[in-house]
C-alpha cells in the first residue's frame, strides 16, 4: 500500500505564488534593513543545547525541539538511567534529555547571534548591527498564525547603550510597513516601569512571575493573569497594588503625570520613564506606523531589560503581534562577555504574509515570474527564437520558450495557468517578414512588432 504523502503538524509547504509573495516581504525587509547600515550573517539551525536553554523562561524551555544524538547515543546512556527504565521507575525527561540529547533546534534568532558575538568578537566591528532572515523552530500548540516552523527577520544592534539605536528601531518599522502598504501600531513599554511596578506592589522579588503573567494579557484576559500571578505566588496585596496598570493605555503624554505619581517611590521606574520621554520624542512623526505606550507590554522572555516594542496589524483581523524586540543589557554574559549591551526587533513573517493576503496588499503582479513566453512550433522555429529569448533574458526580463512542440492550445494554456502576461509567436511567415506576434492576455490585444522592438514592449 502506497505511503500517504503528509508532513509534520505546523509546518508548510509553498507553493511558486505562495514564494513569491514571501519573497516580496523579505526583499522589502531586506532592504530598509541595509539601508540602515545592518548587516547579513547566518547561523547554523542546531545549536548546542545547553547554549538554549535558560535563557527563554521555564515556559519557552519546554518548546526548544531537542536533537536526538546520532547513532549510538542509546549505547551512552548511563547504566543506571537504563536500570530505572527498564524497571518501570519513572525518569525525569530533563535527565533522560541531558543523556540523548545534546543539540536543539534553534528557538529563535537573538540567542544564537549572542553566542556568535562573544564568539567571533574579535572580527567584529562595535557597534556590530546585523541581521539575519532564517528559520526558527518552536514545540508549540499549532493554530492559526502559530507555526512550528517560522521564519525570523532579525535587526539587532550591539556594543551601544544609546537609546538612539531605539528611536532608530521605532522608524525602520515605519519604514518597512510603509513600503509593505500596511498601517501598524508600534506598541512600546519599558522592562524597568515593570520593575518599577513589582516593587511599590511590595513584591519585587516576584517580576519575572508577574512579566510572565502579564504577557498572556490578549490571550486570556485580566482576570486570568492575575489568578496566574496569584498561583505563582504573588499575594492579594500586590495584585491589588498592580491594578492601576490595567487602566493606562493611550497616548503617553496623558500617562505620564499617573505613572510619575505612582512609581515616584521607585527609582528604576523613573529611570524607565525618562527612557521612554527620548523615545516618544525624537521619533519624530512616522509616515503609516502609530508610536502607542502600553503598560501591559511584558515580552514574557527572560533576557529582556529595557525598552520592549510589539507591532500589531491596525486592519485586517489577525490580532496576533506581527513583530516584536527589546532591549537586553547583558545577553552576552552568559557566554562569559559583560557589559555588552544591545537592542533588537523581529519581523514574524508568516503574520505578516497573512495580513497582507488577507487585506489585499500584495501587488497585483507579485505573483508572476515569467513575463513572456515563446510559443515552440518546432526546430526551425525554436532555434530561431532562442538568439532573441537570450535578449530577452539580458535586458531583465523573465522569459521561456515552451520546450516541446505541443498545440498551441496547451502552451497557451500553459501561459494561462502561470500568469504569464506575454506571450510570442513567431511562425514561417512571422520569420520571414521579421516579426514577432505578441499577444497580452490580460486584455486579449495582439500586435505584431520588430524583433527589435519586442524589449520595450514586454517592458
Amino acid at each position: 500500500m502506497a505511503q500517504k504523502p503528509s508532513i509534520p503538524k505546523g509546518t508548510r509547504d509553498f507553493s511558486p505564488v505562495e514564494m513569491r509573495r514571501r519573497q516580496y516581504i523579505l526583499d522589502t525587509i531586506r532592504g530598509v534593513f541595509e539601508r540602515y547600515g545592518y548587516l547579513p550573517i547566518e547561523t547554523p539551525a542546531m545549536e548546542k543545547l545547553e547554549t538554549l536553554t535558560g535563557k527563554y523562561g521555564e515556559e519557552g524551555d519546554r518548546l526548544i525541539f531537542k536533537v536526538l544524538n546520532s547513532g549510538d547515543a542509546w549505547d551512552k546512556v548511563a547504566p543506571e538511567v537504563k536500570q530505572a527504565l527498564a524497571a518501570g521507575e519513572e525518569v525525569h525527561p530533563g535527565k533522560l534529555g541531558a543523556e540523548l540529547c545534546e543539540k536543539a533546534l534553534r528557538y529563535d534568532l537573538t540567542v544564537p547571534f549572542a553566542r556568535f558575538v562573544v564568539q567571533h568578537q574579535h572580527a567584529l566591528t562595535f557597534p556590530f548591527k546585523r541581521y539575519q532572515m532564517q528559520p526558527v523552530w518552536r514545540a508549540d500548540r499549532p493554530q492559526k498564525g502559530r507555526y512550528r516552523e517560522f521564519l525570523q527577520c532579525d535587526a539587532d544592534v550591539i556594543g551601544s547603550t544609546s537609546l538612539l539605536n531605539e528611536v532608530e528601531l521605532v522608524q525602520l518599522f515605519d519604514d518597512v510597513f510603509t513600503a509593505l502598504g500596511l498601517a501598524v501600531v508600534v506598541k512600546l513599554n519599558d522592562r524597568k516601569l515593570l520593575t518599577g511596578i513589582a516593587e511599590v506592589s511590595g513584591q519585587p522579588e516576584k517580576v519575572v512571575d508577574i512579566v510572565t503573567a502579564l504577557d498572556k494579557l490578549d490571550k486570556v484576559g485580566r482576570e486570568a493573569v492575575e489568578q496566574e500571578m496569584r498561583d505563582k505566588g504573588v499575594s492579594e496585596a500586590a495584585v491589588t497594588g498592580i491594578a492601576p496598570l490595567f487602566e493606562l493605555h493611550g497616548n503617553w503624554d496623558a500617562q505620564r503625570t499617573r505613572l510619575t505619581e505612582w512609581l515616584g517611590g521607585s527609582e528604576v521606574a523613573q529611570q524607565g520613564l525618562a527612557d521612554m520621554d527620548f523615545i516618544f520624542q525624537q521619533a519624530g512623526q512616522l509616515k503609516s506606523a502609530q508610536l502607542e505606550f502600553d503598560p501591559t507590554l511584558a515580552r514574557g522572555l527572560d533576557y529582556y531589560t529595557g525598552a520592549i516594542f510589539e507591532v500589531k496589524a491596525a486592519e485586517g483581523t489577525l490580532q496576533s503581534s506581527i513583530c516584536g524586540g527589546g532591549r537586553y543589557d547583558d545577553l552576552t554574559g552568559i557566554f562569559g562577555l559583560q557589559g555588552m549591551s544591545g537592542v533588537g526587533i523581529s519581523f514574524g513573517a508568516d503574520r505578516i504574509y497573512d495580513v497582507l493576503l488577507e487585506t489585499g496588499k500584495f501587488p497585483e503582479d507579485v505573483a508572476t515570474g515569467t513575463r513572456l513566453l515563446f510559443v515552440n512550433f518546432g526546430d526551425r522555429e525554436a532555434a530561431h527564437a532562442l538568439p532573441l529569448l537570450r535578449q530577452v533574458r539580458e535586458a531583465g526580463i523573465a522569459a521561456e520558450l515552451y520546450p516541446d512542440a505541443a498545440k498551441l492550445k496547451k502552451q497557451f494554456a500553459y501561459a494561462d495557468a502561470k500568469g504569464i502576461p506575454y506571450v510570442a509567436t513567431m511562425g514561417s511567415e512571422e520569420i520571414a517578414q521579421g516579426i514577432v506576434s505578441v499577444k497580452d492576455l490580460r486584455s486579449g490585444e495582439q500586435r505584431a512588432v520588430r524583433t527589435d522592438e519586442l524589449i520595450s514592449l514586454v517592458q
